[in-house]
């Protein structure tokens, strides 16, 4: 036994991404009296700046959004009870395609050992019993997410300390009802091409591969004000047009696949920690 209390550390690739995910795990836990770090890799340059102006366009200046994001990201945490901040401030790479994918300096442009090393001593620092990042696609293919998934990956193995490891996914099931309640909110929404519709169908996994399903729905008020406090990006965060009781009657579960696991304990589970207390 130790007086080393249990830690979640989430991984995610821009401030907000901590609260769309896994807000509700960082609640439920914090309250549980179990040790919360965020690690977020990159600045969030490449958000919507002040009055919402677009990146590349006339008047955004990534170092100003990024500063914006640090305090957004700050008063998030406050709202989830996270314990531990931590930020690699990579700049942000922005979305697939876009000409900052190949700046100097971006995420997506640092070599995957370098900032693995940033990670692992983190990891050594803190400990984590569960870490938490995206699968190899980031979930939808942002080149952020990706690198968190490579960096994460990397700095477990250079550690070998953590118990249990999860990727955040979505079942199958709560995509397609995603894609009804976009309709319902955006009654002029086209339909999407072919080839964009394909690339959805394969977000998320099957409900029955999905091996960890986490209640959150008592701390669903906490995710959605957590997301709110992201006040800069409100036009990208689709959830909080619902509102919060219709954002907690769609949200209260958080899922995930358990892709490392040192403690033999069954699938299908209900608590990232079982097995560890």
């Amino acid at each position: 036994m130790t007086d080393r209390p249990l830690t979640l550390m989430a991984v995610h690739a821009h401030p907000d991404d901590e609260a769309t995910g896994t807000g509700g795990v960082l609640a439920r836990y914090a309250a549980e009296g179990i040790r919360t770090v965020l690690v977020t890799c990159t600045d969030g340059g490449c958000g919507d700046g002040p009055g919402g102006v677009k990146p590349g366009d006339p008047g955004h200046d990534p170092a100003a959004v990024a500063l914006m994001r640090r305090q957004e990201l700050e008063a998030s945490c406050d709202v989830l009870k996270v314990s531990d901040l931590e930020m690699l401030d990579y700049a942000d790479s922005g979305m697939t395609g876009w000409p900052s994918n190949d700046a100097p300096g971006s995420f997506w442009q640092t070599p995957v050992q370098e900032g693995a090393a940033r990670l692992a001593e983190l990891m050594r620092r803190y400990r984590p019993d569960v870490v938490v990042t995206y699968d190899e696609n980031g979930f939808y293919g942002h080149p952020d997410h990706i690198q968190a998934h490579r960096i994460t990956m990397a700095a477990l193995e250079m550690t070998a300390l953590t118990p249990k490891v999860y990727w955040t996914t979505m079942p199958r099931s709560m995509m397609q009802r995603f894609g009804e309640i976009m309709r319902e909110f955006h009654e002029d929404m086209p339909e999407p091409d072919p080839a964009e519709a394909a690339a959805m169908a394969e977000i998320g996994l099957p409900d029955d591969e999905i091996t960890t399903w986490v209640d959150t729905i008592a701390f669903s008020g906490q995710k959605f004000d957590a997301l709110a406090a992201h006040a800069s990006q409100g036009e990208n965060i689709f959830f909080l047009r619902m509102g919060k009781e219709r954002f907690g009657e769609l949200m209260g579960m958080e899922t995930f696949v358990r892709v490392q696991d040192a403690t033999g304990t069954a699938v299908p589970e209900n608590d990232l920690f079982a097995g560890l207390r």
